[in-house]
């Protein structure tokens, strides 16, 4: 179809197809609606700034005059001094729209845009733009930006996913350096450093193929050498050597004459977790639970910040009592502080320099961790 010289525009397939969306027979659509659905349609076909803003204008045009098509009509300038586009770009955005099937064209003979009136000034009939299929498509642009929404949240997912999955590889990883630190680990960190490399930051962008599935197989196979590691090459943590019937006696009758008993020192066993826990309920600002020496340890080095120690301060603790002594020293000191808040008494003004102090007794046998901690549980209990 050729150009008119009185200012027509070309068939377009889309402008045609757009023709088959009518309203339902006395159906009547305010201006309120239409911008409802105008709005919609925005968001689920990502229109750009320009088109937004023609479309708008469009619909701001709507008379709500009671006729079986959603017909406007204003000229180019109108739409250059509500918009402030120029005329190129407002040309362009009516393109794009009819090509999205949102507008049609109705083109007069003259390629003017205006109303039919009647004798009695009624307007009957015009000439510009129909606005029919925005409003016919509305159930089409509802399920289209809930999908989009849904889309939006599993992606979410996936990325916090993939971040859970990074701290826990990374502590594990840490962890492995920390307790064995003989153990190769430049095969897992190369893996690591690459998965890094090829996550996306929480911009929209959509996750490559198997990158959810990598990183939670990267974090098992680092929880599983950190395990391994720790279970020196067995299956459990007990061996059990007897091979002999439950029944019998352990003596099978073999008379031993008891030797007096020699007091020998027994090493300091690790503190139990749990009494930990119960002693201390300040550790459930710690996000993961406590269930072995490992996780106490964690979680003394992560809460250490929140006594406003300074990282130099666990270092010493660590090397003049270990690990485990230092991470419940933190823990204690923690919830000493805490209750002291509370009561208002708030002696403790220095809780980093108290924990100092608390390592320095500790070492020198002056305190009993574990006493101080039977002692806190009863207290909590009464």
């Amino acid at each position: 179809m050729q150009l008119a010289s009185s200012g027509g525009r070309r068939l377009r397939h889309a402008a045609l197809a757009a023709r088959k969306f009518v309203l339902e027979p006395g159906r009547t659509v305010t201006r309120k609606e239409l911008s409802a659905s105008a709005r919609e349609a925005e968001k689920a076909l990502g229109l750009s700034a320009p088109q937004r803003l023609v479309l708008s204008q469009l619909v701001a045009c709507w008379g709500e005059q009671e006729m079986d098509r959603l017909l406007v009509w204003p000229s180019n300038q109108r739409l250059m001094s509500t918009t402030g586009l120029s005329e190129r770009a407002v040309r362009n955005a009516v393109r794009a729209l009819i090509e999205c099937q949102l507008v049609i064209p109705k083109d007069s003979p003259n390629g003017k845009r205006y109303a039919v009136r009647d004798a009695t000034g009624t307007i009957v009939d015009a000439f510009g733009f129909d606005l029919t299929p925005l409003y016919a498509r509305n159930g089409e642009w509802t399920a289209i930006v809930a999908e989009q929404k849904r889309l939006k949240q599993c992606l979410k997912r996936s990325f916090d996913e993939i971040t859970i999955c990074r701290r826990a590889a990374e502590e594990a990883l840490s962890a492995l350096a920390q307790y064995h630190p003989a153990v190769d680990r430049s095969p897992i960190e190369d893996r690591l450093a690459m998965l890094k490399a090829r996550t996306p930051k929480r911009s929209g962008t959509a996750l490559p193929e198997g990158l959810l599935e990598a990183w939670k197989e990267i974090r098992k196979h680092v929880e599983e050498a950190f395990y391994q590691a720790g279970c020196g090459g067995t299956e459990c943590r007990q061996i059990e050597a007897e091979k002999g019937s439950p029944s019998e006696t352990c003596d099978k009758g073999i008379q031993v004459v008891a030797q007096p008993a020699v007091q020998t020192t027994l090493p300091a066993q690790p503190l139990v977790p749990a009494l930990v826990v119960e002693a201390c309920p300040v550790v459930s600002n710690y996000s993961q639970p406590i269930r072995d020496a490992v996780d106490l340890v964690a979680a003394g080095r992560f809460l250490r910040a929140s006594l406003g120690a300074h990282p130099s301060a666990w270092d010493e603790a660590v090397e003049e009592i270990g690990a485990i002594q230092a991470a419940t020293a933190v823990i204690y000191v923690l919830q000493l502080y805490d209750d002291d808040v509370s009561s208002g008494r708030n002696r403790i003004r220095n809780a980093g320099g108290y924990f100092r102090s608390i390592v320095r007794m500790i070492k020198a046998g002056q305190l009993d961790l574990d006493a101080e901690l039977l002692v806190l549980r009863r207290r909590k209990m009464a």
